[in-house]
C-alpha cells in the first residue's frame, strides 16, 4: 500500500492526477521518518523508494516520471516542453508542462506547495512559495507562464497544500520589511497576533490574494499548518525549535 496524501476538491478532475502527501507511509528513519523526500541527510536508497512509492500512487506513472527541481527560494520558473533528462539537476521553484508523461513535484517543510491547472488547455503546473518566493510574485510569474502554453487564466485552479500558518510564523520586524520591500500588498497579510509581540506573516493568505489578482478561476486552501501538526508534516521551524532535525514532503500533480 502506498503512502496516504491529501487532495484538493479544487483539482478533483479525472484529467488530472494529484496529491499532497505528509511525512507517513514511507521507509526513512529517526527525525526524517517515515516519508522523506529529500536526499539531504537521508539514506538515497530510502528516498529514491519514498519517491517511486509517491509517483507509482498517481497511477500509470513510476519515479522516472517525476521532476523534482532543485529548490532555491527564487521566482525562477522553468517551462518544460521538453521531457528532462534523468539526473540533470534544475534550479528553480516552479514548473509548468503540457506534457502528459510528466508529473512535477514540489517538496516543502513550511514553505507552500501550490498545484495549479487548466484541464481545458492541459496545462499544469506546481510552486514551491517561501516568504521570498510569495512576495517576489512567483504564482503570477507561474501563471503567465501556464498562459504561454495556452491556459486561460479564469480556467485555471490552484490550491495551496500544507504550509505554516500566519498564526504560527513569526517573521518579525527585519524581515517582515523586507517582504513589504519586494510586495506592498503583503502588508495586510503582516500582523502582530494578540499576545504576541513581533510580525506574523500569513503566506497563503498572500497567495491566495495573488491568484485572484491574476484572474484564476478557482482557488482553495488546504488550511494545514505543517508547524501545528508535526506528526503529519515536517516543518522546518518546528523542528529548528525543538532542537531536531526535520526531512521534505512532496506535491504532485500530473495530467491523467
Amino acid at each position: 500500500m502506498g503512502a496516504p496524501y491529501t487532495t484538493s476538491k479544487v483539482l478533483d478532475d479525472p484529467r488530472l492526477r494529484h496529491g499532497f502527501f505528509g511525512r507517513q507511509g514511507g521507509r526513512s528513519h529517526g527525525d526524517l521518518a517515515s516519508n522523506n523526500m529529500s536526499l539531504t541527510g537521508d539514506n538515497p536508497d530510502f528516498v529514491i523508494s519514498n519517491r517511486s512509492s509517491a509517483a507509482n500512487s498517481m497511477g500509470g506513472h513510476g519515479i522516472k516520471d517525476l521532476v523534482v527541481f532543485r529548490q532555491i527560494h527564487s521566482t525562477t520558473v522553468v517551462t518544460l516542453i521538453d521531457r528532462p533528462p534523468l539526473g540533470v539537476a534544475i534550479e528553480g521553484d516552479a514548473m509548468v508542462t503540457n506534457r502528459p508523461d510528466l508529473l512535477l513535484g514540489i517538496l516543502t517543510a513550511d514553505c507552500a506547495p501550490v498545484l495549479l491547472a487548466d484541464p481545458d488547455a492541459r496545462v499544469v503546473a506546481a510552486a514551491h512559495a517561501g516568504w521570498k518566493g510569495a512576495a517576489g510574485g512567483i504564482l503570477t510569474k507561474t501563471v503567465a507562464a501556464m498562459v504561454t502554453l495556452g491556459a486561460k487564466p479564469d480556467r485555471i485552479r490552484a490550491a495551496i497544500g500544507p504550509t505554516i500558518s500566519g498564526a504560527n510564523y513569526e517573521v518579525g520586524p527585519e524581515t517582515a520589511a523586507q517582504i513589504v520591500a519586494l510586495d506592498p500588498a503583503a502588508a495586510s497579510q503582516i500582523s502582530i497576533p494578540t499576545g504576541k509581540s513581533r510580525e506574523h506573516f500569513d503566506i497563503p493568505g498572500l497567495l491566495m490574494s495573488q491568484l485572484f489578482a491574476a484572474g484564476v478561476g478557482l482557488v482553495g486552501d488546504l488550511a494545514l499548518c505543517t508547524y501545528a501538526d508535526p506528526a503529519t508534516y515536517f516543518s522546518h521551524r518546528y523542528a529548528t525549535h525543538h532542537g531536531t532535525t526535520t526531512g521534505r514532503q512532496i506535491s504532485i500533480i500530473g495530467l491523467a
